[in-house]
């Protein structure tokens, strides 16, 4: 009997997936981010929300995310990140 290799087993198709939830993450990491600030009670305004939903560095959102329970202001997310 012949082996049936099914679209979903390819591995063109498993490369996608992967890159989707790798992109899930850092959506949700950036979701994540403004939630703690809002559960603070700190008003987070346009150009912050805009800039870290924009934001695509898993690495620079899980600075801003360890920020995000310490920070007085929305702005302080991005102190010392040299932009």
């Amino acid at each position: 009997m012949s082996e049936i290799r099914y679209f979903f087993n390819n591995p063109v198709v498993e490369k996608v997936r992967e890159e989707d939830r790798e992109e899930g993450r850092v959506e949700a990491r950036s979701e994540i981010t403004l939630e703690d600030l809002e559960w603070r009670g700190i008003s987070v305004s346009d150009a912050v929300r805009e800039r870290v939903l924009s934001r695509a560095d898993p690495e620079q959102l899980k600075t801003w995310s360890e920020r995000a329970v310490q920070v007085v202001r929305a702005e302080d997310l991005f102190a010392g990140d040299g932009a």
